[in-house]
């Protein structure tokens, strides 16, 4: 689906509007299309966003608007497939791991990017993607950047259950995961406590009524068909039965050997300490903390989380 603004009369797509292009991808059911929009521009330093999710959009990732262009840094947004400005087919098979690699490698080629410019950014779930492209694609690479998201989903879970867990109210608790046990997921009452005793305090440590719009616009996109076979239904953590419930790469970091950058918040949904670490593993690696952020530090510590990428991107050996 491609929203109407990016539609002219005849309904078709304008490729070049606004630096929007849609990329044919290739995959075992057929080729379909994904949405990509390139703002700036500048020949020897391209970023590649990669969005959360499972199954979110590019929307949330618009604060790069205010900090990225005026450092002279061009970016790319993308919706990965089945995002709601990409094709959105209704395969089961599609959803897996190795797939959606294949897809970004897919898009660095139609864009043209290469070792000389080419930087990957991926947040929450878009670091795992991050990650396992640049495990099997890393000569493609200038940089690589992993933001808030843990290399290791055992280690995750374990963080949710030992720590955060146990600081919120034990009576919403419960109710929240019996809620999680009906498969209940749709119930405004379990919306309604994971606002007041999750997302508050570890997602985006604002109030939910003022929430920014790109925010607002991602979360009510996110593809329910991916998020719930990858991520699980549950909040609080990926479900045993999901995808990626035994996702790990943290003794794999040691042998992705370009620059990079990890970014961790105090109030995150992830250790902070697990991401302080992966960044000491990672031969090239360093760490950048948020001391006021959570999940979506890139909104609630934003001074902090693009004076440090800026800083990041811009002093990348040529």
């Amino acid at each position: 689906m491609v929203p109407p603004s990016y539609l002219d009369s005849s309904g078709r797509q304008d490729a070049l509007s606004g630096g929007v292009r849609m990329i044919p991808v290739t995959t075992p059911s057929g080729t379909y299309r994904v949405w990509t929009k390139r703002i700036g521009n500048n020949p020897r330093l391209r970023v590649l966003l990669l969005h959360g999710g499972p199954g979110a959009t590019h929307e949330y990732l618009e604060a790069f608007d205010s900090y990225l262009p005026a450092a002279g840094v061009e970016y790319y947004y993308y919706d990965q497939l089945g995002s709601a400005y990409s094709d959105q087919p209704d395969d089961p098979t599609l959803w897996r791991l190795d797939r959606f690699v294949d897809e970004v490698e897919q898009v660095r080629v139609a864009l043209g990017l290469d070792r000389d410019n080419f930087v990957l950014y991926g947040q929450s779930w878009g670091g795992i993607l991050a990650i396992e492209y640049a495990l099997v694609h890393q000569a493609h690479l200038r940089g690589l950047v992993v933001s808030n998201m843990m290399a290791d989903v055992p280690a995750y879970n374990a963080y949710a259950r030992d720590v955060l867990m146990p600081g919120m109210d034990q009576d919403a608790l419960a109710e929240i995961q019996a809620l999680e046990a009906a498969g209940a997921v749709e119930d405004p009452r379990y919306m309604a406590l994971l606002n007041e005793q999750h997302y508050v305090h570890h997602v985006l440590r604002m109030p939910v009524d003022a929430w920014p719009n790109p925010v607002v616009r991602a979360f009510a996109a996110i593809n329910p068909a991916i998020y719930v076979s990858m991520q699980g239904p549950s909040e609080l953590g990926i479900s045993e039965r999901a995808a990626l419930a035994r996702w790990s790469r943290f003794d794999d970091l040691t042998a992705i050997d370009v620059p990079a950058l990890v970014i961790g918040a105090r109030h995150d949904t992830m250790d902070p300490s697990h991401l302080a670490e992966m960044a000491r593993r990672l031969p090239r690696g360093r760490y950048l903390h948020c001391p006021e952020g959570s999940h979506l530090a890139l909104y609630d510590d934003q001074q902090a989380y693009f004076a440090g990428l800026v800083d990041f991107l811009l002093g990348l050996p040529a």
